[in-house]
């Protein structure tokens, strides 16, 4: 056919033609699965914004959903002309001109790229096809994903056809209604209802040519251009939408140099909807999906997935509840430790004064305060001390009050929070999750997000590595001062660590016995024998991801850790030496009830299964030692109904009493708790109020109760495992002779875990200078 063209150009040209319509056609047809899904006619007249995700417990409890809740569809005349003006002006100039692509448009914008300006050449309702169809997303593509420019290429012709189809059905004003209600605007804020509100609290119809010019200007790129986060650049942006929409005639000269030098007059005094049921286990659950979503293209806002974690919902309860019954108390003893007094204090003990000013500054309209008064401290502050009404967080109940900013920093700093997490390390599945003690008001979950030090509960590490390396549960070292000289950061330096009593015994103990009472100078000296290299290779290897700072105290518990690190590392013990990749989800259904996803544990051997089982029976020595900082267990009967009960554990205190935590440990579970104020300078002043057997132990303890007290709990108390394999390093040491008559916490009137032997006279620790290292 195309032989019978004599002009060799006219002939070329038709072929051209022809192969590109064939070319098109077959992106529209997806020839051979090559290009992908293309949205059909049904798709455009009755698009669907998006589906929501849902997450569940193990057992089919309804946790939470996933949906843009602050997506709000809003009609066209409730949008301001200003905003109109501002998006045609800056985005597609001949909007009204063009049937959806602007070839004009397309070819300056490549000619501009070419030259170095990079400028973009999709039209509005481009972009409306791409934000309501997503062309681009993976579930969209086809084999053709994998050539480069040929994807790229396809890409792009996707959104014309789509484009061309969106003209067809809809007038221009119903693509600007729907594009305004899709576009996002950063701060997860989607749609123009949500960002008018979000930034300015006000209606679409209601904000003035400047805020539409701003609000305009975030769409080129909504984190370099946010008004929260970077100002000055959200300033910058918003001058050149105002420029654009003088040169096109929609504003006066006057108008934009009177617009240019308004302030950015951010309000953001609205409160978004929490219908969506958000908490710290949802949160979780989000994050642990991130790379699964990216990877497979999904999104869990808008594709109807329902999530099945490995949460018990039985356990989670009785976790919350136990959270709730002893952080009160806790809360309560904080409050009559200080009174009145103001708690933010440096290691001296003295008022850090310029505590409110750096909370102050950390907050994010700080920095827009601070241009707009031109940094007058005294118009800011002024700002800070207005009050308002305020709902805060009480243990009583939540309540309304008149607080300034200033009162509510004074008043939250106060507050203890926790993070807790329970693994079952034989399938790796976590089974509970509590990353704090309310989400609505601390959105920070102190289960993964948070690190502190670990404390005492750090020390098993040290002596897992001294059971893997020649020693056994029964060797002695001597408790008595010890110095250790180091180098640090290429400086000599020397340890010289105390015990938590500041007090040395002169005692043999084994060391089974030592890490039970958690003897700071028998860790210190296993630790030098063993070499701290070799203790943060252990650590890492159980499970600790964080990074270590390789010194003589590490074995103390001064590296800053998280819970989840911790209970995945304690794990490793009970997983008879296998370290695991805990999970929290097991499996992902799709809309259409397809199982696109299940997840199992990996596990790797990093110790032998009798190093792991003697760690076992040196974590049972917390309760069966004297003086074991696990024996306040005892305290709680619902874990003694059957006598054969064991459980092992470790306290951590860090300095200062700032943290406290216990890692507890029973023949099925693996359980981590960290109680602390979310600012280190905050925290109790004393052994007996803030050591982890006092603040982290009894949560466990009260959990553990409620666990066991519910038979359909599927968990019963009972004794550790018997040896996996035979153990061939001594275990069973003799008891050491002392006598216990007297030897109790109420006749000390002081913790069980401090308590000493009694050949040996105790000193009173409130007349000794705390030490600079004092973990328990």
């Amino acid at each position: 056919m195309f032989r019978e063209i004599k002009n060799r150009f006219l002939r070329y040209t038709v072929i051209l033609i022809y192969s590109i319509i064939i070319f098109f056609c077959a992106i529209e047809l997806n020839f051979l699965w090559l290009f992908g899904y293309s949205p059909t006619m049904d798709d455009i007249k009755n698009p669907t914004m998006s589906v929501v995700s849902e997450v569940y417990y193990s057992d089919g409890k309804l946790i939470g959903r996933y949906y843009k809740e602050n997506r709000s569809p809003v009609e066209f005349n409730k949008i301001s002309p200003d905003l109109i003006h501002a998006l045609v002006a800056t985005e597609d100039v001949r909007f009204y001109n063009h049937s959806g692509v602007d070839f004009y448009g397309f070819l300056t914008s490549m000619l501009s790229t070419a030259k170095g300006d990079r400028r973009g050449g999709s039209t509005i309702t481009q972009q409306l096809a791409k934000n309501l169809f997503e062309t681009r997303k993976k579930k969209s593509q086809g084999v053709i994903k994998h050539v480069p420019f040929i994807r790229t290429l396809v890409f792009k012709c996707k959104e014309w056809l789509t484009a061309l189809e969106i003209e067809h059905v809809y007038t221009k004003q119903q693509i600007l209604t729907l594009y305004f209600n899709t576009v996002p605007f950063g701060n997860n804020s989607f749609g123009i209802k949500a960002a008018s509100l979000k930034y300015f609290d006000k209606s679409p119809d209601s904000i003035s040519q400047s805020q539409s010019a701003m609000l305009i200007g975030m769409l080129k790129a909504t984190s370099t251009y946010n008004p929260i986060r970077n100002p000055e650049r959200s300033t910058e942006r918003r001058n050149i939408v105002l420029a654009q929409m003088q040169k096109y005639g929609y504003i006066t000269k006057a108008q934009y140099e009177d617009d240019i030098k308004q302030p950015l007059n951010l309000d953001l005094s609205y409160v978004e909807d929490e219908s969506a049921g958000d908490s710290y286990l949802r949160e979780a659950v989000e994050k642990w999906l991130d790379k699964w979503c990216k990877d497979k293209g999904y999104n869990l806002y808008e594709d109807g997935l329902k999530i099945y974690t490995t949460i018990d919902s039985r356990l989670q309860q009785y976790a919350e509840e136990a959270v709730a019954e002893k952080m009160k108390m806790l809360q309560k003893r904080f409050y009559n430790l200080w009174g009145n007094k103001v708690p933010w204090r440096d290691l001296s003990g003295n008022i850090i004064t310029d505590f409110i000013l750096k909370n102050e500054q950390r907050l994010p309209i700080y920095k827009l305060l601070d241009k707009k008064y031109h940094g007058d401290t005294t118009q800011i502050q002024e700002y800070f001390e207005k009050k308002k009404k305020m709902r805060i967080f009480s243990w009583n109940g939540d309540r309304d009050t008149l607080f300034s900013t200033v009162d509510s920093i004074k008043y939250y700093a106060k507050i203890l929070n926790t993070g807790m997490m329970t693994i079952e390390p034989s399938s790796g599945k976590i089974k509970v999750w509590v990353g704090g003690i309310d989400h609505r008001f601390f959105n920070y979950d102190h289960v993964n997000q948070s690190k502190r030090q670990a404390g005492s509960t750090f020390k098993p590490f040290a002596y897992v590595t001294a059971l893997d390396n020649g020693f056994t549960p029964c060797d002695k070292f001597t408790d008595r001062p010890v110095s250790i000289k180091f180098m640090d950061n290429g400086k000599p330096d020397v340890w010289e660590p105390q015990n938590a009593d500041f007090h040395f015994s002169y005692m043999d103990m084994s060391l089974r016995w030592a890490m039970g009472k958690s003897v700071n100078s028998i860790t210190a000296q296993v630790t030098e024998k063993v070499g701290w290299d070799k203790v943060v290779d252990y650590a890492h290897k159980c499970g600790i991801e964080s990074p270590l700072k390789s010194v003589p105290s590490v074995s103390l518990g001064t590296n800053d850790v998280s819970v989840y690190e911790m209970v995945r590392a304690y794990s490793t013990f009970l997983n008879k030496g296998e370290r695991i990749d805990p999970i929290l989800v097991s499996k992902i259904v799709d809309q259409d009830g397809e199982v696109v996803a299940e997840f199992t544990s990996k596990k790797e051997r990093v110790l032998s299964e009798e190093t792991a089982w003697l760690m076992l029976y040196m974590f049972r020595g917390g309760m069966d030692e004297p003086g074991g900082t696990s024996q306040a267990l005892w305290e709680y009967p619902g874990l003694w109904k059957k006598n054969n009960n064991q459980i092992g554990g470790k306290t951590g205190t860090s300095s200062k009493y700032v943290d406290g935590w216990y890692m507890g440990i029973t023949k099925d579970l693996v359980t981590g708790v960290w109680v602390g104020c979310d600012d280190r300078s905050v925290h109790f002043t004393s052994s007996e109020t803030g050591e982890g057997s006092h603040t982290a132990l009894p949560i466990f303890g009260r959990f553990m109760e409620k666990v066991y007290a519910d038979p359909k709990s599927g968990y019963t108390p009972g004794p550790f495992p018997k040896p996996w394999v035979k153990i061939t390093k001594q275990y069973d040491c003799p008891s050491p002779h002392i006598e216990t008559d007297t030897l109790t916490a109420d006749s000390l009137d002081m913790p069980l875990d401090t308590l000493q032997t009694p050949q040996v006279k105790e000193e009173d620790p409130e007349n000794k200078k705390p030490p600079e290292q004092q973990n328990r």
